[in-house]
Protein backbone atom coordinates (compact mmCIF):
# COMPACT_ATOMS: atom_id res chain seq x y z
CA UNK A 1 0.00 0.00 0.00
CA UNK A 2 1.04 3.53 -0.70
CA UNK A 3 0.00 7.12 -0.44
CA UNK A 4 -0.70 9.08 -3.33
CA UNK A 5 -2.47 12.52 -4.89
CA UNK A 6 -5.26 11.22 -6.92
CA UNK A 7 -7.54 13.02 -9.54
CA UNK A 8 -10.72 12.19 -10.77
CA UNK A 9 -14.25 13.62 -12.13
CA UNK A 10 -18.00 12.39 -12.49
CA UNK A 11 -20.32 13.92 -14.98
CA UNK A 12 -20.31 17.46 -12.66
CA UNK A 13 -16.80 18.23 -11.71
CA UNK A 14 -13.47 17.01 -11.20
CA UNK A 15 -11.44 16.73 -7.85
CA UNK A 16 -8.10 15.65 -6.08
CA UNK A 17 -7.75 13.87 -3.11
CA UNK A 18 -4.67 11.73 -1.00
CA UNK A 19 -5.21 8.60 -1.14
CA UNK A 20 -4.26 5.45 0.02
CA UNK A 21 -3.64 2.59 -3.15
CA UNK A 22 -2.53 -0.52 -3.57
CA UNK A 23 0.48 -1.52 -5.60
CA UNK A 24 -1.71 -3.93 -8.36
CA UNK A 25 -3.66 -0.57 -9.17
CA UNK A 26 0.08 0.97 -10.95
CA UNK A 27 -0.08 1.36 -14.44
CA UNK A 28 1.72 -1.18 -17.04
CA UNK A 29 6.04 -0.26 -16.87
CA UNK A 30 8.87 -1.98 -17.15
CA UNK A 31 10.17 -0.42 -13.98
CA UNK A 32 9.10 0.42 -10.57
CA UNK A 33 10.29 3.28 -8.45
CA UNK A 34 10.36 3.96 -4.95
CA UNK A 35 9.79 7.41 -4.95
CA UNK A 36 11.66 9.34 -2.64
CA UNK A 37 10.56 13.18 -4.01
CA UNK A 38 8.71 14.97 -7.15
CA UNK A 39 7.67 18.62 -7.56
CA UNK A 40 4.83 21.23 -8.39
CA UNK A 41 4.82 23.07 -11.80
CA UNK A 42 2.98 25.20 -13.16
CA UNK A 43 1.12 22.11 -15.26
CA UNK A 44 0.68 19.90 -12.37
CA UNK A 45 -1.01 23.13 -10.81
CA UNK A 46 -3.79 23.02 -13.85
CA UNK A 47 -4.21 19.29 -13.14
CA UNK A 48 -4.71 19.07 -9.45
CA UNK A 49 -7.32 22.42 -9.65
CA UNK A 50 -8.95 21.55 -12.93
CA UNK A 51 -8.06 25.31 -14.40
CA UNK A 52 -6.94 23.53 -18.07
CA UNK A 53 -7.79 20.01 -19.08
CA UNK A 54 -4.49 18.80 -18.57
CA UNK A 55 -5.00 15.39 -17.76
CA UNK A 56 -6.48 12.93 -20.28
CA UNK A 57 -7.48 10.01 -18.19
CA UNK A 58 -9.29 9.09 -14.86
CA UNK A 59 -8.22 8.28 -12.45
CA UNK A 60 -4.69 10.29 -12.34
CA UNK A 61 -1.63 10.66 -10.21
CA UNK A 62 -0.22 14.07 -11.12
CA UNK A 63 3.47 14.99 -11.22
CA UNK A 64 5.50 15.31 -14.09
CA UNK A 65 8.47 14.87 -12.36
CA UNK A 66 10.18 12.16 -9.79
CA UNK A 67 12.76 10.73 -8.38
CA UNK A 68 13.40 7.54 -6.77
CA UNK A 69 15.66 4.35 -6.27
CA UNK A 70 14.48 1.57 -8.66
CA UNK A 71 12.88 -1.57 -6.94
CA UNK A 72 12.14 -3.98 -9.72
CA UNK A 73 13.03 -3.53 -13.41
CA UNK A 74 12.58 -5.58 -16.62
CA UNK A 75 14.08 -3.39 -18.73
CA UNK A 76 18.32 -3.77 -19.78
CA UNK A 77 19.27 -0.05 -18.42
CA UNK A 78 17.95 -0.39 -14.78
CA UNK A 79 18.16 -2.86 -11.74
CA UNK A 80 17.17 -2.77 -8.38
CA UNK A 81 18.79 -0.24 -6.18
CA UNK A 82 19.62 2.37 -9.17
CA UNK A 83 18.41 5.63 -9.03
CA UNK A 84 16.54 7.79 -11.68
CA UNK A 85 15.10 10.70 -12.71
CA UNK A 86 11.57 11.01 -14.66
CA UNK A 87 10.99 14.31 -15.98
CA UNK A 88 7.41 14.88 -18.63
CA UNK A 89 6.67 12.10 -21.13
CA UNK A 90 2.86 12.87 -20.71
CA UNK A 91 3.37 11.34 -17.03
CA UNK A 92 1.36 12.86 -14.68
CA UNK A 93 -1.44 13.56 -17.82
CA UNK A 94 -1.65 10.37 -19.56
CA UNK A 95 0.51 7.98 -17.00
CA UNK A 96 0.62 8.31 -13.53
CA UNK A 97 3.00 10.49 -12.50
CA UNK A 98 5.44 11.54 -9.10
CA UNK A 99 3.19 12.75 -6.24
CA UNK A 100 3.45 9.05 -5.12
CA UNK A 101 5.50 7.02 -2.67
CA UNK A 102 5.48 4.45 -5.97
CA UNK A 103 5.65 4.54 -9.60
CA UNK A 104 5.71 2.11 -12.78
CA UNK A 105 6.88 3.80 -15.39
CA UNK A 106 8.84 2.84 -19.01
CA UNK A 107 12.28 2.51 -18.49
CA UNK A 108 13.27 4.27 -21.66
CA UNK A 109 11.78 7.66 -19.80
CA UNK A 110 14.25 7.23 -17.09
CA UNK A 111 17.65 9.43 -16.65
CA UNK A 112 20.38 8.35 -14.11
CA UNK A 113 20.72 10.64 -11.12
CA UNK A 114 23.65 12.47 -11.67
CA UNK A 115 25.86 12.01 -8.53
CA UNK A 116 26.20 15.64 -7.91
CA UNK A 117 22.75 16.19 -6.95
CA UNK A 118 20.94 14.13 -3.87
CA UNK A 119 17.37 13.40 -4.68
CA UNK A 120 16.07 16.60 -3.24
CA UNK A 121 18.27 18.43 -5.10
CA UNK A 122 17.22 16.95 -8.51
CA UNK A 123 14.00 18.09 -7.20
CA UNK A 124 14.96 21.49 -6.92
CA UNK A 125 15.88 21.49 -10.17
CA UNK A 126 13.42 19.35 -11.85
CA UNK A 127 11.20 20.01 -14.82
CA UNK A 128 11.83 23.99 -14.66
CA UNK A 129 15.49 23.66 -14.22
CA UNK A 130 16.18 21.06 -17.00
CA UNK A 131 14.03 23.16 -19.60
CA UNK A 132 15.97 26.25 -18.35
CA UNK A 133 18.79 24.51 -19.25
CA UNK A 134 17.68 23.25 -22.47
CA UNK A 135 17.02 26.75 -23.21
CA UNK A 136 20.48 27.65 -22.36
CA UNK A 137 21.70 25.27 -24.69
CA UNK A 138 19.57 26.97 -27.60
CA UNK A 139 21.03 29.80 -27.06
CA UNK A 140 24.44 28.81 -27.34
CA UNK A 141 23.90 26.45 -30.65
CA UNK A 142 22.50 29.34 -31.85
CA UNK A 143 25.71 31.35 -30.96
CA UNK A 144 25.11 33.83 -28.15
CA UNK A 145 27.35 34.26 -26.12
CA UNK A 146 28.02 36.29 -22.73
CA UNK A 147 29.58 39.12 -24.67
CA UNK A 148 27.02 40.07 -27.02
CA UNK A 149 24.58 41.58 -24.76
CA UNK A 150 22.15 41.16 -21.97
CA UNK A 151 19.57 38.48 -21.90
CA UNK A 152 16.20 38.85 -20.70
CA UNK A 153 14.24 35.95 -18.82
CA UNK A 154 10.48 36.40 -18.43
CA UNK A 155 8.89 34.96 -15.43
CA UNK A 156 11.61 35.10 -13.38
CA UNK A 157 10.29 34.52 -9.97
CA UNK A 158 8.76 30.94 -11.21
CA UNK A 159 10.75 27.74 -11.51
CA UNK A 160 12.16 28.01 -14.90
CA UNK A 161 12.79 32.08 -14.72
CA UNK A 162 14.57 31.00 -11.15
CA UNK A 163 16.73 28.11 -12.76
CA UNK A 164 17.66 30.27 -15.84
CA UNK A 165 18.70 33.24 -14.15
CA UNK A 166 21.04 31.24 -11.92
CA UNK A 167 22.26 29.17 -14.60
CA UNK A 168 23.24 32.45 -17.19
CA UNK A 169 24.64 34.42 -14.56
CA UNK A 170 26.88 31.41 -13.67
CA UNK A 171 27.87 31.20 -16.76
CA UNK A 172 28.74 35.16 -17.36
CA UNK A 173 26.11 36.40 -18.76
CA UNK A 174 24.23 40.05 -17.92
CA UNK A 175 20.34 38.48 -17.35
CA UNK A 176 17.56 40.96 -16.30
CA UNK A 177 14.82 39.62 -14.89
CA UNK A 178 11.26 40.19 -15.63
CA UNK A 179 8.57 39.97 -13.25
CA UNK A 180 4.91 40.30 -11.81
CA UNK A 181 6.00 40.34 -8.61
CA UNK A 182 8.26 43.33 -7.87
CA UNK A 183 8.75 42.16 -4.46
CA UNK A 184 11.15 39.75 -5.13
CA UNK A 185 13.72 41.85 -6.86
CA UNK A 186 15.73 41.26 -3.75
CA UNK A 187 15.23 37.28 -4.30
CA UNK A 188 16.49 37.66 -8.02
CA UNK A 189 19.63 39.72 -7.64
CA UNK A 190 20.80 37.00 -5.43
CA UNK A 191 19.96 34.80 -8.20
CA UNK A 192 22.07 36.66 -10.46
CA UNK A 193 20.04 39.01 -12.19
CA UNK A 194 21.60 42.52 -12.46
CA UNK A 195 18.32 44.34 -13.21
CA UNK A 196 14.75 43.47 -12.45
CA UNK A 197 12.01 45.15 -14.88
CA UNK A 198 8.53 44.89 -14.22
CA UNK A 199 6.67 42.40 -16.18
CA UNK A 200 3.91 45.27 -17.04
CA UNK A 201 6.47 47.20 -19.22
CA UNK A 202 6.12 44.00 -21.42
CA UNK A 203 2.49 43.05 -21.16
CA UNK A 204 0.64 46.26 -22.75
CA UNK A 205 -0.16 46.27 -27.14
CA UNK A 206 3.73 47.43 -28.31
CA UNK A 207 5.54 48.64 -32.19
CA UNK A 208 6.54 46.02 -34.51
CA UNK A 209 9.60 47.19 -34.02
CA UNK A 210 11.13 48.87 -30.74
CA UNK A 211 14.36 50.11 -29.29
CA UNK A 212 17.06 46.70 -29.84
CA UNK A 213 18.29 46.14 -26.51
CA UNK A 214 18.35 41.87 -25.63
CA UNK A 215 20.81 39.81 -27.64
CA UNK A 216 18.74 36.63 -26.31
CA UNK A 217 15.62 35.56 -24.39
CA UNK A 218 14.44 33.07 -22.21
CA UNK A 219 10.54 33.53 -22.08
CA UNK A 220 7.87 31.45 -20.03
CA UNK A 221 4.87 33.88 -20.34
CA UNK A 222 4.16 33.63 -23.91
CA UNK A 223 1.39 36.54 -25.73
CA UNK A 224 1.93 39.73 -25.74
CA UNK A 225 4.76 39.51 -23.58
CA UNK A 226 6.58 37.21 -25.64
CA UNK A 227 5.95 39.42 -28.96
CA UNK A 228 7.27 42.64 -26.78
CA UNK A 229 10.30 40.65 -25.95
CA UNK A 230 10.67 39.44 -29.87
CA UNK A 231 10.15 43.31 -30.66
CA UNK A 232 13.06 44.24 -28.90
CA UNK A 233 15.72 41.81 -29.35
CA UNK A 234 18.95 42.95 -31.15
CA UNK A 235 20.29 42.12 -34.80
CA UNK A 236 20.33 38.32 -34.97
CA UNK A 237 19.55 37.65 -31.29
CA UNK A 238 18.03 34.66 -30.11
CA UNK A 239 14.20 34.36 -27.74
CA UNK A 240 13.74 30.62 -26.91
CA UNK A 241 10.36 30.13 -25.48
CA UNK A 242 9.25 27.58 -23.27
CA UNK A 243 5.75 28.70 -21.44
CA UNK A 244 2.67 29.97 -21.86
CA UNK A 245 1.98 31.62 -18.28
CA UNK A 246 0.33 34.79 -20.04
CA UNK A 247 -1.28 33.08 -22.44
CA UNK A 248 -0.77 30.69 -25.65
CA UNK A 249 -1.25 33.91 -28.40
CA UNK A 250 0.88 35.62 -30.05
CA UNK A 251 -0.26 38.78 -31.23
CA UNK A 252 3.20 40.14 -33.14
CA UNK A 253 4.38 40.96 -36.49
CA UNK A 254 6.90 39.65 -38.52
CA UNK A 255 9.15 42.73 -38.76
CA UNK A 256 11.78 41.39 -36.15
CA UNK A 257 12.58 37.87 -37.70
CA UNK A 258 12.34 39.45 -41.40
CA UNK A 259 14.48 42.74 -41.06
CA UNK A 260 16.52 42.24 -38.12
CA UNK A 261 17.26 38.37 -38.36
CA UNK A 262 16.00 37.39 -35.07
CA UNK A 263 15.78 33.73 -34.20
CA UNK A 264 12.44 32.07 -32.10
CA UNK A 265 13.61 28.70 -30.82
CA UNK A 266 10.40 27.01 -29.55
CA UNK A 267 11.51 24.55 -26.37
CA UNK A 268 9.89 21.34 -25.77
CA UNK A 269 10.70 19.48 -22.59
CA UNK A 270 7.67 16.63 -22.46
CA UNK A 271 9.12 14.73 -25.29
CA UNK A 272 12.75 15.84 -25.68
CA UNK A 273 14.65 12.54 -26.69
CA UNK A 274 16.96 11.30 -24.39
CA UNK A 275 20.01 11.99 -25.45
CA UNK A 276 19.02 15.76 -25.41
CA UNK A 277 17.97 15.07 -21.63
CA UNK A 278 21.60 13.69 -20.39
CA UNK A 279 23.37 16.42 -21.98
CA UNK A 280 21.02 19.02 -19.99
CA UNK A 281 21.49 17.06 -17.08
CA UNK A 282 24.93 16.52 -17.53
CA UNK A 283 25.45 20.39 -17.93
CA UNK A 284 23.30 21.17 -14.73
CA UNK A 285 25.30 18.86 -12.78
CA UNK A 286 28.09 21.04 -14.03
CA UNK A 287 26.88 24.65 -14.40
CA UNK A 288 24.37 25.11 -11.54
CA UNK A 289 26.03 26.23 -8.12
CA UNK A 290 24.00 24.17 -5.41
CA UNK A 291 24.45 27.00 -3.10
CA UNK A 292 21.19 28.58 -5.46
CA UNK A 293 18.92 25.58 -4.74
CA UNK A 294 18.10 26.05 -1.55
CA UNK A 295 17.49 29.60 -2.55
CA UNK A 296 14.88 28.60 -5.47
CA UNK A 297 13.44 25.95 -3.81
CA UNK A 298 11.09 25.07 -0.63
CA UNK A 299 9.79 21.67 0.59
CA UNK A 300 6.81 20.45 1.26
CA UNK A 301 4.57 16.95 2.20
CA UNK A 302 2.59 15.09 0.16
CA UNK A 303 -0.55 15.92 2.19
CA UNK A 304 0.13 19.99 1.37
CA UNK A 305 0.60 19.29 -2.25
CA UNK A 306 -3.30 20.24 -3.13
CA UNK A 307 -3.50 23.35 -0.99
CA UNK A 308 -0.31 24.70 -2.73
CA UNK A 309 -1.53 24.06 -6.44
CA UNK A 310 -3.93 26.51 -6.03
CA UNK A 311 -1.54 28.97 -4.22
CA UNK A 312 0.77 28.18 -7.22
CA UNK A 313 -1.81 29.63 -10.15
CA UNK A 314 -2.41 32.29 -7.84
CA UNK A 315 0.83 33.74 -8.68
CA UNK A 316 1.99 33.52 -4.87
CA UNK A 317 4.65 30.43 -4.43
CA UNK A 318 8.15 31.79 -5.56
CA UNK A 319 10.61 29.88 -7.29
CA UNK A 320 10.64 25.78 -7.12
CA UNK A 321 8.34 23.37 -4.99
CA UNK A 322 10.29 19.91 -3.84
CA UNK A 323 7.70 17.31 -2.39
CA UNK A 324 8.81 15.01 -0.22
CA UNK A 325 6.32 12.42 -1.09
CA UNK A 326 7.23 10.21 2.42
CA UNK A 327 6.76 13.19 4.57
Amino acid sequence: MFQAIVIDKDSERQWAELKTLDESQLPPGDVTVRVSHSTLNYKDGLAITGRSPVVRKFPMVPGIDLVGEVESSSHPDYQAGDWVILNGWGVGESHWGGLAQKARLNGHWLVPLPQAFTPQQAMAIGTAGYTAMLCVLALERQGVRPEHGEIVVTGAAGGVGSVAIALLAQLGYRVVAVTGRPGDADYLQQLGAVEVLDRALFSAPGKPLAKERWAGAVDVVGSQVLANVCASTRYRGVVTACGLAGGMDLPATVAPFILRGVTLVGIDSVMCPREERLVAWQRLASDLKLDKLGLLSHDIGLGQAIETAHQLLQGTVRGRVVVDVNA
